[in-house]
This record gives structure tokens, sequence and C-alpha cells, in this order.
């Protein structure tokens, strides 16, 4: 898959993450290069005023000099040179978090679109989906944040702002646990799947150190997900847990993920098994069960996982079993 430029250049989808990065790079680049020009201005003010005579051919070429700087700092749409006369502090305020990437409007349409075309290609490129969901979710970012703090469990969350990475879990724990615990079932459902919780990277084009968490939580609790659901990472499996986390937090990436998906199934036969039993118990069980990024997972470990999903009301899926 390719994208066509309005200059006529054609891009691949890969590379689209990438050019959006050095475009990022050269605009907080250009608040220094802005600095350096009007020092070398400065500079040859000063030797106007105490050497004159001797100075004007070192006087010209500082003048050529800044005058090249500033116009090719004018290449990159900036028009007030005025804007970035102290631009070190101004960059430094726009960085409102760890990891966090400030993006122009422009910039963010770009990154989705190019993030967009290349998750469609290859729906197994997480760094892909990340920025499709930063991209694409501060509204859906903030009507889940409004459904967290309407819950107790879910403004803790809010309030304590826990991770789930090897870090912050003792997944050695975990694996000790009885099975039949949650904690169990999820370090079972990693090992089979060879996924490790420190596969999820940390935001970075959310402009809102809170909606960023919100962010995190749900990139980090997904794979928590699938356990609940009992749901395997095969294509069937992520499009149903795609289709009830659609429903549940409303993220574009999500509805991408949940109406493109299907497109990539082989045969007519897992087609159809995803329209009688998949997509049916999906909408069912997220319409019927609690918010699940209401959930303290932390705090459930050595809970029954039955017990759990009980508390959730969710269904067991029966692949024995029509939904419609």
């Amino acid at each position: 898959m390719f994208l066509v430029t309005m200059s006529g250049f054609i891009l691949k989808p890969s590379t689209m993450r990438q050019l959006c990065f050095q475009c990022i790079a050269a605009r907080h680049c250009i608040g220094n290069t802005r600095s350096f020009a009007q020092q070398n201005v400065t500079s040859h003010r000063r030797l106007c005023s105490s050497t004159k005579s001797d100075a004007e051919n070192q006087t010209k070429h500082d003048t050529e000099t800044a005058e090249s700087l500033l116009f090719n700092a004018g290449a990159f749409d900036i028009k007030d040179p005025q804007e970035f006369t102290d631009s070190e502090h101004s960059s430094e305020e726009e960085i409102l978090y760890k990891d966090h990437i400030p993006t122009t409007l422009f910039q963010k349409s770009l990154l989705a679109v190019g993030s967009a075309c290349m998750s469609l290609y290859d729906p197994y490129r997480a760094d892909m989906i990340a920025t499709l969901g930063e991209t694409t979710g501060p509204l859906a970012l903030r009507n889940i944040q409004q459904k967290m703090l309407a819950d107790p469990e879910g403004r803790q969350i809010l309030q304590e702002q826990p991770r789930i990475n090897s870090s912050t879990v003792d997944m050695k724990y975990l694996a000790e646990l009885p099975k039949g615990t949650f904690g169990r079932e999820y370090i079972d459902f990693m090992t089979r799947n060879n996924i490790t919780a420190d596969s999820r990277t940390n935001v970075q084009f959310v402009d809102d150190p809170k909606l960023s968490y919100v962010m995190q939580r749900y990139r980090e609790v997904h794979d928590l997900h699938h356990t609940l659901l009992g749901m395997p990472t095969t294509m069937l499996g992520e499009i149903a847990v795609k289709w009830f986390e659609m429903i549940q937090t409303g993220l574009p990436m999500c509805a991408l993920g949940a109406v493109f998906g299907p497109l990539r199934l082989r045969s007519a036969s897992k087609y159809e098994k995803l329209v009688r039993m998949y997509l049916p118990w999906a909408i069912r069980n997220a319409t019927s069960a609690r918010f699940l990024l209401n959930v303290y997972y932390e705090k459930r470990w050595e809970q029954s996982y039955e017990e759990l999903r009980q508390e959730l009301g969710l269904i067991t899926f029966d692949e024995k079993k029509s939904y419609i």
C-alpha cells in the first residue's frame, strides 16, 4: 500500500512515521536556528559601534548569514521571528510529561493517516496501532475519563495511576498463584501467546497528562481483557476483543480494527463464525458487562477467575453456540 502526496510523490506507509518524526524534530530545531541568527545580528551591531571602519565587511557577512538562517527557518512555515525569541523556554513548556512529543494538528493528521494505512496493511504492527490510537482518541479518552471518575474503583485508578509491566508487577508471584486465580490465568495467557507486559509502548502524542494516562491504562490492560473474555490472539479473537472495546470505549482505533479486521479473514467458514458467534457474543458482552477500565486489576490477582468474570457480568464464549 502507498500514499500519494500533493506533489505527486509516492510514499510507503512504513516511512510515514519516520517522516513525521523528522518534521517534529525540525520544528524544535527552528527555535535554536532563529536564536543563533539573532545572536549574529546583535554581534555585528556591536562590532559596527566599536570599529565601524574596519568591520564593514564582517558586518555585511554577518548580516547575510543571519538573513540566510532566518530565510531557511521560514521554509518551515514559521512566519514571525519574535515567536522564538525565547525558544528554549517555549519548547520546554510544551513537554507535558515524560516521552511526550508535542505535535500540531497537521502533524497529528499526517501520523493518523499513515498509521491507519499501515495498521490495515499489517494489523500486528503495535507501534502503528499505538500511534493511531493516540492521534485520533482525545474525545473518546475524555469520555473514558468521565466514566472512571464516576466510579469509586475507576476514580482510585486515576488518582494512583498504577502501571502494569515487569517492574511494577511481580510476574513470578503471579505464576506461583493457584490455578483458577485471576493472576494465574493472566500469566498463563501471556506465556501461551509469548507476550510480555513490557511490549506496550509509552504514550507520546496525547497533549494532556491525565488523558495520556487513560490511554496508557487502556493499552496495558488490553491483555487482561483478552484473559477475562477468554479470547486468543488469533484474528477472530482480536476482532472480537476490538468489537468489545469499541463499544465500551468508543476509541476510533478500536472501530478501525473492528470494521476492517474481518477483511483479513481468509476463509468463508471463519467469516461465518465471526458473524454468527463472535460478533453477537462480543456485542452482548460489551453492552451488559461492567466497564472494564473501572477494574483495579492489581488488587484482584488472588481473586477467583470465574468469580471475577461473574462479578463483571461477562458471558463465557461457547464456539458450539450461536449467539444470533
